[in-house]
């Protein structure tokens, strides 16, 4: 499908078809590939998307070189100020632990957690580990921590949970879309990681949660805010999304990391998209017929590869401020 979707958009290209360009986040390329290809077959427009993770879709949209870019990091209501920039959420989804080791169901606390990425738990086998797996046969392997290398939303949903999670990772590392990782191999997109993750036996890493099934990783049972030890699934993604608190005041901006509920999965986000204030009406309303579309029509393919669809209220409330802004 995805070799037949490149020729047709080649074919599109080659024919003088409408083009629209965004930059971002990697989190969502697999669900936007695939509303650019029901898109281009219904309304003739190529939705050319380039993922360069989080931080390069903001560089880029704040240079002005795309029609829109894409983030996992919401922009605070200054930094939309700053660079000209409007921002509204698109999708909901998680960011999985994933991991290499003969051992299904693990169960990894925000302590353990906290530790491994920070180099101070060294094996699979250490007690701090085995807790909570209690009748599993980890093995005496070395843990192989494996992190993105580029400037990623994925780092910055990943990081904020550790910080809020863990005081040692909020004073020594903090948040961000990039940090300075204790320890650790770096890796290049949510696909690069869970490449990695697949190579090396002992691994473990973060990724988008389709990427790691995907890739057929396994992936972790992770403590929430509750102390239950939840797994990632649309309904614990859902559980998260609920205590949103969406203003189009403050730009969207929300974070969905170590919200409560027993259910609630802690390292949910948000994709948001992000448009360019001085660019001509027409310009942004392109991007915005291909956004209004996926929010009607695009709920299905999201389902399918594991992400969270906007609530039917959150949709008409972007709409709406969306179309007050263009004058619609």
């Amino acid at each position: 499908m995805v070799g037949f979707l490149a020729s047709l958009l080649a074919i599109g290209f080659l024919f003088g078809a409408e083009v629209v360009n965004g930059a971002g986040s990697t989190f969502v390329y697999p669900l936007l590939s695939r509303w650019a290809y029901f898109y281009y077959k219904e309304r003739g427009v190529r939705i050319n998307y380039q993922s360069i993770g989080s931080g390069g879709g903001i560089r880029q949209i704040t240079n002005r070189t795309v029609d829109f870019g894409a983030s996992d990091a919401p922009l605070t209501p200054k930094e939309l100020r700053r660079k000209g920039l409007i921002q509204f959420p698109v999708i909901i989804g998680g960011v999985v632990v994933a991991y290499n080791l003969p051992v299904k169901d693990l169960k990894l606390s925000k302590s353990a957690l906290c530790k491994i990425f920070l180099g101070e738990v060294k094996f699979w086998d250490d007690p701090l580990i085995r807790k909570f797996n209690g009748g599993k046969k980890l093995p005496h392997w070395r843990i192989r921590v494996i992190h993105r290398s580029d400037g990623s939303g994925t780092t910055w949903i990943f990081t904020n949970f550790l910080s809020k999670s863990c005081k040692e990772w909020s004073k020594r590392v903090g948040f961000g879309k990039a940090v300075n990782w204790p320890t650790g191999i770096g890796a290049k997109g949510n696909e690069g990681v869970a490449g990695y993750i697949k190579r090396f036996k002992g691994a473990i890493g973060y990724v988008e949660f389709a990427y790691a099934l995907e890739n057929k990783l396994k992936y972790a049972l992770v403590e929430n805010r509750e102390g239950n030890f939840v797994r990632p699934s649309i309904r614990s993604f859902q559980s998260a999304a609920r205590f949103a608190r969406w203003d189009e005041r403050k730009g969207f901006y929300e974070v969905l990391t170590w919200k409560g509920g027993k259910n609630s999965y802690p390292i949910t986000g948000a994709t948001f998209i992000l448009l360019a204030k001085d660019y001509p009406k027409e310009r942004n309303k392109k991007v915005l017929d291909f956004f209004f579309w996926a929010f009607k029509k695009g709920d299905g393919e999201a389902l399918k590869l594991n992400y969270v669809p906007l609530p039917k209220s959150v949709k008409a409330k972007v709409v709406k401020y969306l179309k007050g802004w263009l004058g619609d």
